[in-house]
């Protein structure tokens, strides 16, 4: 039975929709203010109809477009939620930036830990994508820099409080 459009969607629903591990689900959280899914007991996440057009957004702009993190969160805060998710949710439009530009390809020094969290969180997809012409041993060393790269992360965020 599948749900109507405007029915709450779980993490794993939208992953699987956005074709996104979850943990980047929960990532991006951390990163975009904007992103607030209903809690209920537990912890259990609930997307609106509106934070999976927003998320997709994002996603295209992140992995489509080639914004960082920051640049996106720049146009978040330009452009307002509503026209961000309206322009890039369902429709995966072309952002055409402003004069000024955004930051595109690269970061700055102080973004370097935000941008590999993020890269590290983004390589589940890369991998299915690569996996099937690497030898195994390369696919092992590859899933266990990802595991550790993971634990470096959570040992920084439990170091922040976070």
């Amino acid at each position: 039975m599948e749900k109507s459009a405007e029915a709450f969607r779980t993490i794993s629903e939208v992953a699987q929709e956005l074709d996104l591990p979850q943990h980047v689900l929960r990532f991006w959280e951390s990163r975009f203010a904007q992103i607030r899914p209903l809690k209920r007991g537990g912890g259990r996440r609930y997307y609106r109809p509106e934070d999976v057009e927003l998320l997709r957004a994002i996603r295209q702009l992140l992995y489509g477009q080639g914004y960082t993190i920051k640049g996106v969160q720049k146009i978040l805060k330009d452009q307002g939620v509503r026209t961000v998710a309206a322009t890039y949710g369902a429709a995966g439009g072309t952002f055409v930036p402003p004069a000024g530009g955004y930051e595109m390809e690269g970061f700055e020094e102080s973004d370097a830990e935000a941008d590999v969290s993020h890269a590290a969180a983004g390589f589940g997809s890369l991998h299915d994508a690569v996996a099937p012409r690497l030898p195994q041993k390369d696919r092992t060393a590859l899933q266990d820099l990802l595991t550790e790269l993971t634990d470096c992360v959570r040992i920084l965020d439990t170091a922040r409080g976070g």
